[in-house]
């Protein structure tokens, strides 16, 4: 026991951001901040129950022995089209009580220019002018049109069970 009361606190924020309207093929973004997941989680699930309601799945539409796609090596060689089709987007599917949301994973290491204009787009976020005619902006674009693309082949509904009282 450690004599603190309440849930945990992380030292960094949560970098996700949702859709105002739920329901899509991808409803925002997750940006962890580290590649380990186990340490992660935890706090995607606590940012998330107030939207979802108490969360009764994770899915996840990769393995520990895939790659993640090189974001900023997509911008720097000019790469968005090619770069994801050989490796797909790493998605997430959280499952709550009241709804589920299927999330584009930007990859740890990537840049924050680059990161924030991604789950902007994932998020259907508005996007200034000045930043929609860029190659960071043409990159997001593409990275996202990739997920919508991976998130048809792979999400599911979540079956909820419902418990008579």
């Amino acid at each position: 026991m450690n004599g603190l009361d309440g849930p945990r606190r992380s030292a960094r924020p949560v970098r996700v951001a949702l859709a105002e309207q739920l329901g899509a093929d991808i409803d925002g973004a997750w940006w962890p901040h580290s590649a380990a997941l186990a340490a992660e989680l935890p706090n995607l699930v606590a940012a998330l129950q107030q939207s979802l309601g108490e969360i009764i799945e994770i899915r996840l539409n990769w393995s520990e022995t895939e790659g993640q796609l090189d974001l900023s090596a997509m911008v720097a060689d000019g790469r968005c089209g090619t770069a994801t089709r050989r490796k797909r987007p790493h998605l997430i599917r959280v499952g709550g009580h009241s709804a589920d949301v299927t999330l584009l994973v930007v990859p740890p290491r990537t840049s924050l220019q680059l990161g924030s204009l991604v789950m902007r787009c994932a998020a259907v976020l508005p996007i200034a002018n000045a930043d929609r005619n860029t190659s960071l902006f043409a990159t997001a674009d593409a990275v996202v049109d990739a997920a919508l693309a991976e998130s048809a082949r792979w999400a599911r509904p979540i079956r909820r069970v419902v418990v008579e009282s």
